[in-house]
């Protein structure tokens, strides 16, 4: 239910009020763009089910707070980056914004990236932090938030600290 509500009313509820899906004028929508827009939507999509998945299979419960999960999830995406969800969401407002040739979803994908940011940095981090401690402050100072890693992390890659880690 959550997956339907929350990410559905975010990328797909609101992108159709803001524009009812229709096309800008086609002559003004470069092609590359809308395919970049449609490769977009798709990446996009595939990346929130999966995520979504993780957080159901490996964590045993829910991306809501109301049913959240048993564990730490940093399977899957979360190997690249702590915040898969939120980009997938993201990716799939401008993927819409290009296909569809319309600004105003930048615009809207802007303000959820900061609202989106600040709701992570004010609520979900500290949340995490006093839930999982130590596993999720080493998770966080070898995962970005934002921008992925190149190559997938697992716990095991902590360096032991001290003289032998020299």
């Amino acid at each position: 239910m959550f997956l339907v509500v929350v990410p559905g009313v975010v990328a797909g509820v609101v992108p159709w009020l803001l524009t009812r899906w229709r096309l800008a004028d086609q002559a003004a929508v470069w092609l590359p763009f809308r395919i970049v827009g449609l490769l977009l939507v798709a990446v996009g999509l595939a990346a929130l089910l999966h995520a979504f998945a993780r957080f159901v299979v490996e964590g045993l419960g829910t991306p809501a707070p109301v049913a959240p999960t048993e564990r730490l999830v940093v399977g899957g995406l979360y190997r690249y980056v702590r915040n898969p969800m939120y980009l997938a969401v993201g990716a799939v407002i401008v993927g819409q914004a290009l296909a569809l040739g319309r600004p105003i979803l930048l615009l809207y994908a802007l303000a959820f990236a900061v609202a989106v940011a600040i709701f992570v940095r004010a609520y979900e981090e500290p949340t995490l932090l006093r839930r999982f401690g130590a596993e999720y402050l080493a998770y966080t100072q070898a995962v970005p938030a934002w921008w992925p890693r190149r190559d997938p992390w697992t716990p095991e890659d902590r360096a032991p600290a001290g003289p032998a880690a020299r």
